[in-house]
């Protein structure tokens, strides 16, 4: 008889993930449709009043006007520039590693995580154009800004990226490490979003309204998890 060793083939190469904690689909219908509708809110609201901003989206331009000083303006600057371009889609790509089970279950997550962003982003302009409201005045713009305001494309954009990216970290780590992970991603998400109004370059409903959208589609994409993802990758 020979000593037995360390399991070798295959199955010892990389250990399997942790299992992601079972969906509730009707909590995540409930969240995709109070998002939905506040979103719907927010978006009637925006058009009722044609593009014109509420007291407190001007009092609050106004305010970051008046307090857009360094090294404030600098660190938005900074953050601001991380909810767009190419920072979303690698969070989305690392997110779809760390979903993945072996080479063929991460690839089909890295291009699940992809399109729920790419699509989400399109989702997003779609309805910028088809509501078109103005901007802030460009007098009070301190950073970089293009089209339409709402919804937010920095705030919807930063919002899906971290909802993905705590997607991926919440199926392999444990989960103490996941609420941690799911909490530090919230703040940078929330942080991008308030930049913009401290740039002047977006009223406050701009963002609510990204935030609102970017929580619907990521209950959806949850929901549509199972379908997406086979064997070991699915949920």
């Amino acid at each position: 008889m020979t000593a037995s060793g360390p399991e070798t083939g295959p199955a010892a190469e990389e250990p399997r993930p942790a299992p992601a904690p079972r969906r509730d689909t009707a909590a995540l219908l409930t969240v995709a449709a109070a998002c939905a509708a506040l979103f719907a809110a927010t978006a009637v609201t925006v058009s009722v009043r044609h593009g014109a901003p509420l007291a407190a989206e001007q009092a609050a331009v106004r305010w970051s006007a008046a307090h857009c000083g360094e090294p404030a303006h600098s660190m938005a600057g900074a953050l601001t520039a991380t909810g767009s371009g190419a920072v979303p889609y690698l969070m989305a790509v690392l997110a779809g590693l760390l979903a993945g089970f072996r080479a063929r279950g991460r690839l089909r997550a890295v291009c699940c995580a992809v399109v729920v962003l790419a699509v989400g982003q399109a989702i997003r302009y779609g309805l910028m154009e088809l509501l078109a409201r103005p901007r802030p005045p460009v007098v009070d713009w301190t950073g970089p800004a293009s089209g339409y305001a709402f919804p937010s494309g920095h705030a919807t954009t930063s919002a899906l990226a971290a909802g993905i990216l705590a997607w991926g970290i919440a199926r392999r780590a444990r989960p103490a490490v996941a609420r941690t992970w799911c909490v530090v991603l919230a703040l940078w998400a929330a942080g991008v979003g308030l930049t913009r109004v401290y740039l002047g370059v977006h009223w406050p409903g701009d963002v609510l309204g990204g935030w609102f959208l970017a929580a619907g589609l990521l209950a959806l994409a949850l929901l549509l998890e199972p379908f997406a993802l086979r064997g070991p990758d699915r949920a």
